[in-house]
This record gives structure tokens, C-alpha cells and sequence, in this order.
């Protein structure tokens, strides 16, 4: 407790802000750094209680998540975050991810402080948010304060509760009659106080938060930010309030469901044995303590939390042994291909091939780019700049035009998994769809392409918005001028 008095009794420092709704942000995948642009999906709202709650709904699947925030959230300013937008994406990749601000924060209706909601009334969002995405049962998977609204939800609807995963969380924030591992409610007050006062600037809250950021301004400006998005001074105030007088260790030996407990052994904002006295009260609680100071779950070693609620979704250890890297993934084909091959017949088809062949590959060397795979009548191909693999793209189009040949190609850049020598992901498939809607001798490329070559000298013409099957909101695409 000492190290979190003196933490939060730092002094308190205020900065300009600068803030988009897009960011081109900065992304480490082990030494590599990575340029991404995180594009958020698109908010839809729930009826609840006479209130619009907003929700976010990603990726596909059989069963679902959904996601209960802390005491703040903004749905639209977590997808800036780089190291939010991954620990999303990766919840997405293993189940439906149904995301939802609280009402009073993020995107969801204000209400006064003064007469804000219960912690039963804001648990009744999460029913109503399932509710309107056609969701009859659940992983619950809740952080900080909402791992206790997610265990009351656990007890008081469990037929709606498939598991449960609390992270960070507590079952009572302040000491309290048999509750001595709380912190001392003076020192909560006191705390709290400093930080509302303060809401807007940059101060040392975060070293408590996120202590392995202590050092990091960008961090500091970025969270600064999100929290102003996320509730206003008012709401803030009340929230606290609420969060302090929080209290449902009745309730956990009425969790049926069962339950992943994960608590970093030095979390600086909420003690171990607040972990572990949810471990010890629920019935199938399994308790997962891993190293680290962070309270924010997506700053430091947020693999090592996400493989464990993988395993304990799906039963087995993920490899981690694929490499991620961003890259621009490039595929063509021969238009009307098929039709060619028919009419020269099997011989003449497979020289013309070989030829088509050769002059790609030239042109990959030429550009740097990577070839992966060779479709038959075309080629997937990756590069680490985008520039390259549209100008290979082109040229092998125009040196291939002259041996009477039309080609396609789609491109789209993005994060990528190395497996030997092939790549997989949600880039790969973009590329594809984005070829598939290419038009002959045109190169089609994704608004994240065209972000990441801005200030080149290559131009694009307007495709428009375009649905892509099995892709997630619509994407606007771009044709490269000739």
C-alpha cells in the first residue's frame, strides 16, 4: 500500500494533446516496429433502462464474448490504442466479441451525475446489449470493476453465463469487515479525489495503472486523452464513487459457471488477494497469477493473459511460435483465364503460362517483394513496402499486356503470421476479396494502402465502399491511375 500512496502523491503535469479519430499508430511485435491503421467497427445501440447503450459487435463464431469494461470506456477511442486494438482483435479471433460502453461513458447516453446509475442497473446493460446482438448465452469476460459486475451478472442470470473470466478485479475495493486485503478508504478517497481534480491532464495516475509505462510521454498524452473521451469530470466523480462502495463477495458462491481468475502478482492498483479471495469464493474457479505491476491488461506481457483464457476456452496451449509481421500482401490472376485456356488448348495454355510465369517473377525480383505462392493463373506475394508492390504490380501488368495477357490485382496491407513458408490471417483474405473485385488491368487497393503510400507519387481513383465476403464493415477501395 505504501507504493501506492507514494505513486499516486506524484506530482501532476499537464500537456497539449493532439487526438484523431484514425491514427496511424505504432505497433511492436516482438523488436519490429509496425504501422497500422486501426479503423473501428461501426456502434450500434441497445435499449436499456430508457437509455441508448452503445456496443461494438467483431468477428464471427458459434459462441460469444462479451466484453465488461472498468469503470471507464469509449469503444471508438479504444480502437487507436494499438495494444487495445490487438488484444481485441486476438478475443475476436477465438469467439464473437461483443464490446459495449457502460451507460455514462464512452458512447453511450450521459446521465447526471447526481443521479447516477446503481451497480444493478449498469449489470442490466449487459443483459440488453446481449439482447440486441442476438446473443442467448456468453462468455462473460470482465477487468477491474467490471470483473465484479461480471460475476454479480454470473450469479443473477447463470443461464446466460456459458464461463466467466475476471481479470485485474475485485469483489470489494475498500477494507472492510472480514475484507482486510482492500485499500485503506482514506487512502481510496484521496486518491480518487487527485485524480478527478486532475481528469484532463497528464499526471502520475498511470504509474499505477500501467507502472512499465512511468517513462513512455506518447502513452501518458494517449491515455490522458482517452479518459476525457471516455467521462466527463462529473461522471468521473460519480463513477468512483459508485466503484468504492462496490461490494458482491454474497454473490460469488453463486457463480455456477466456470471461472478463470487472472491477477498479475504486483498489480499496483488492486492487490493479489483480491484475486485470489475471488478464486477462493467461487465454486469452479481456477486462478491464474502471472508477473507484472500493470493494472491495464494490454500494457506488458498481455500474450501470456490472453493465452490463458484461450486455453481455457478452447482447451488447448496456442502456438506461439508464428512470427507476426506487417506487411502488403499482393495477389493477381489472368483475367478470363479459363476462357483462354480453352480456346489455345493444354499445350500452348502451359507456355503461355510459363511465360506469364517468368515475367512475374522478374518483376517480384525487381520490386523486392516475397513470392509465397503461385495460384495456378496467378500469384499471392508479399512486401514490406507498398509502394514496391504496387509498382510491381503495374509493370508486371504493362510487361505482361505486351504477350497478350490481362491481369488483376488486389492489394491490402496489414498484419500477417509466418508459418514456414506460407502467411496466414485477416490480411490475406482482404487481399483476396480485394482482387476478386479488380477489374481487368486494374490494380485495386484498400484505403489502408493508399494511407501508408500518401505523399507518393501515385494517384488512386475513388472505387467507393465495398462489402467483402466474410470481411467485417465495408471497405473503401482504390484503382491506381495508369
Amino acid at each position: 500500500m505504501r507504493a501506492v500512496s507514494a505513486a499516486f502523491a506524484s506530482a501532476i503535469g499537464s500537456v497539449a494533446l493532439y487526438w484523431k479519430r484514425r491514427v496511424l499508430c505504432v505497433l511492436r511485435l516482438g523488436t519490429l516496429p509496425l504501422v497500422v491503421v486501426r479503423h473501428p467497427p461501426r456502434t450500434r445501440f441497445a435499449k436499456s433502462g430508457g437509455l441508448s447503450i452503445g456496443y461494438q459487435v467483431v468477428g464471427e463464431g458459434e459462441s460469444d464474448l462479451v466484453w465488461v469494461p472498468g469503470y471507464i470506456s469509449h469503444l471508438d477511442a479504444s480502437w487507436s490504442d494499438p495494444d487495445l486494438a490487438r488484444l481485441f482483435e486476438r478475443l475476436a479471433s477465438l469467439r464473437r466479441l461483443i464490446m459495449f460502453d457502460k451507460r455514462g461513458t464512452g458512447m453511450s447516453d450521459r446521465v447526471s451525475p447526481s443521479e447516477f446509475p446503481s451497480f444493478a442497473e449498469r449489470m442490466d446493460d449487459i443483459r440488453a446489449v446481449m439482447d440486441a446482438a442476438g446473443s442467448e448465452r456468453a462468455t462473460i469476460i470482465g477487468w477491474s470493476e467490471g470483473a465484479a459486475l461480471g460475476a454479480l451478472f454470473a450469479a443473477t442470470y447463470p443461464d446466460r453465463v456459458e464461463k466467466l473470466v475476471l481479470y485485474g478485479g475485485y469483489p470489494r475495493l475498500a477494507n472492510g469487515a472480514g475484507y482486510e486485503d482492500g485499500v485503506p478508504p482514506d487512502l481510496a478517497r484521496e486518491v480518487f479525489d487527485m485524480v478527478v481534480d486532475n481528469w484532463a491532464e497528464v499526471h502520475d495516475v498511470h504509474k499505477v495503472w500501467a507502472p512499465s509505462k512511468a517513462d513512455d510521454e506518447e502513452f501518458q498524452d494517449r491515455f490522458a486523452r482517452f479518459r476525457t473521451l471516455a467521462a466527463s469530470p462529473g461522471a468521473a466523480r460519480a463513477l468512483i464513487a459508485m466503484t468504492r462502495d462496490v461490494d458482491v463477495r454474497s454473490a460469488l458462491p453463486m457463480v455456477s459457471a466456470p471461472t478463470l481468475v487472472i491477477h498479475r502478482t504486483d498489480d499496483f492498483a488492486v492487490p493479489i488477494s483480491a484475486g485470489r479471495y475471488f478464486a477462493e469464493h467461487i465454486p469452479q474457479a481456477t486462478l491464474v497469477e502471472l508477473d507484472g505491476t500493470d493494472h491495464l491488461w494490454w500494457v506488458g506481457d498481455q500474450e501470456a493473459i490472453l493465452d490463458a483464457i484461450e486455453e481455457f476456452l478452447t482447451g488447448s496451449v496456442p502456438d506461439r511460435t508464428a512470427e507476426r509481421v506487417l506487411a502488403t500482401v499482393l495477389f493477381t490472376d489472368i483475367c478470363g483465364s479459363t476462357e483462354r485456356a480453352a480456346k489455345l488448348g493444354d499445350r500452348r495454355w502451359r507456355d503461355l503460362l510459363g511465360r506469364h510465369d517468368a515475367i512475374f517473377r522478374a518483376e517480384l525480383d525487381r520490386h523486392r517483394g516475397q513470392e509465397v505462392k503461385a495460384t495456378g493463373d496467378g500469384f499471392l506475394a508479399t512486401f514490406d513496402v507498398p509502394a514496391r508492390a504496387i509498382r510491381c504490380a503495374q509493370a508486371a501488368g504493362t510487361a505482361l499486356r505486351r504477350e497478350g495477357l490481362e491481369i488483376r490485382a488486389g492489394l491490402h496491407t496489414g498484419e500477417c503470421e509466418l508459418r514456414g513458408d506460407d502467411v496466414a490471417g485477416i490480411a490475406i483474405h482482404i487481399a483476396a476479396r480485394i482482387a476478386a473485385r479488380a477489374k481487368g488491368g486494374e490494380v485495386l487497393v484498400s484505403r489502408t494502402v493508399t494511407d501508408l503510400v500518401a505523399g507518393s507519387a501515385l494517384r488512386f481513383e475513388d472505387r467507393g465502399s465495398h462489402e467483402l465476403k466474410g470481411v467485417p464493415e465495408p471497405w473503401h477501395l482504390y484503382a491506381v491511375s495508369r
